[in-house]
């Protein structure tokens, strides 16, 4: 895809989610991502048609165990980052917000051993609380505005399970400024609130992209002991 064409997807997801906003409806417009995309991945800009870099790189530097273990991927998008994990020997979970979204995971990977749910972080079933040895977020408490990073970050720490292992990948910024979005970079005293959660941070990995070389991406690990 051309930068053009690339610039022209990041301005057309700005003016669905602004327009979500507007309607006091923060998540609604995944959900137009992913049908307007009309089964091409071109057309959701964070797919990446194979597993985020990010986590590639964490899993081939730091090999977790997987046996017997269990994993949940957020806001799985079309299902790479949760089937990378199931092949590594995960029992994995995976859920987004967008029936369309699960759908086609579903329809990509036919014989997957991941269970797909269509599921909204703010309204998920009790029963899994606290149940995950493994957690993934990628980008969607940044993707979502700042009088929800509460209770985003809150959502997410709840599904760690005792000594299990948070990976965070966003944004960051170096200010308590509310910036402007989406996405909603996080800060540093957001990030404290996975410290207040219970959650322990253990690495901290900084990555600024050729393509993007204004903006700070962090990876972080975080432990519940």
């Amino acid at each position: 895809m051309s930068e053009n064409n690339l610039e022209a997807l990041r301005n057309k997801v700005v003016s669905l989610a602004t327009e979500s906003l507007q309607k006091d409806d923060a998540t609604g417009w995944f959900e137009t991502v992913y049908t307007d995309a009309k089964g091409d991945s071109s057309q959701v800009p964070w797919a990446k048609s194979t597993s985020h870099p990010y986590l590639q790189d964490w899993l081939e530097k730091y090999p977790p165990n997987t046996e017997g273990k269990t994993a949940i991927v957020i806001g799985c998008g079309l299902g790479d980052d949760a089937e990378t994990l199931a092949k590594l020997g995960f029992k994995v979970t995976a859920f987004d917000i967008s029936p369309t979204a699960i759908s086609w995971c579903q329809q990509r990977f036919p014989d997957s051993e991941v269970n797909y749910l269509v599921g909204d972080l703010f309204n998920l079933d009790s029963s899994i609380q606290h149940s995950f040895d493994f957690v993934f977020e990628c980008r969607t408490i940044q993707a979502l505005p700042l009088k929800m990073r509460s209770d985003s970050i809150e959502a997410v720490s709840s599904l760690v399970g005792e000594k299990g292992t948070l990976i965070v990948i966003t944004r960051y910024r170096d200010s308590e400024t509310e910036p402007d979005g989406p996405p909603w970079p996080l800060s540093e005293g957001e990030l404290s609130l996975f410290k207040q959660l219970g959650l322990q941070e253990v690495r901290r990995d900084i990555f600024i992209e050729e393509s993007q070389p204004g903006i700070v991406q962090f990876r972080l690990q975080y432990q519940r002991f």
